[in-house]
């Protein structure tokens, strides 16, 4: 996303946190990242750095989690682009530019 962002000041992205069953503490940590908004502690959180408790209550995640199941993503990432199509696993910046330009 960054090297997207980087190319295209156009292009923009929404997060939506969806922590996987598999990752220990993730739906806690997904939780702390959905309180503060901060793409910082996303950062901290995949550089496996020390993440602190949420520090409010918020359904974000459950609701996150429901809807990925209800569109069937069963992992992460994944990208929904503009025009409803789901691209499920990690493509480099250029292809989703390219897949941008073309819809």
């Amino acid at each position: 996303m960054k090297k997207v962002i980087e190319k295209r000041k156009d292009i923009a992205f929404y997060i939506m946190l969806y922590p996987l069953p598999m990752h220990k503490d993730s739906a806690r940590i997904a939780k702390a990242i959905q309180c503060t908004k901060s793409l910082e502690l996303l950062d901290e959180a995949f550089a496996k750095k020390q993440i602190p408790d949420p520090t409010c209550e918020t359904t974000a995640i459950d609701e996150n989690i429901k809807l990925a199941q209800k569109l069937g993503i069963t992992g992460t990432p994944g990208l929904i682009f503009p025009d409803g199509s789901l691209v499920p696993g990690a493509i480099d910046a250029d292809k989703i530019i390219s897949t941008i330009d073309k819809k």
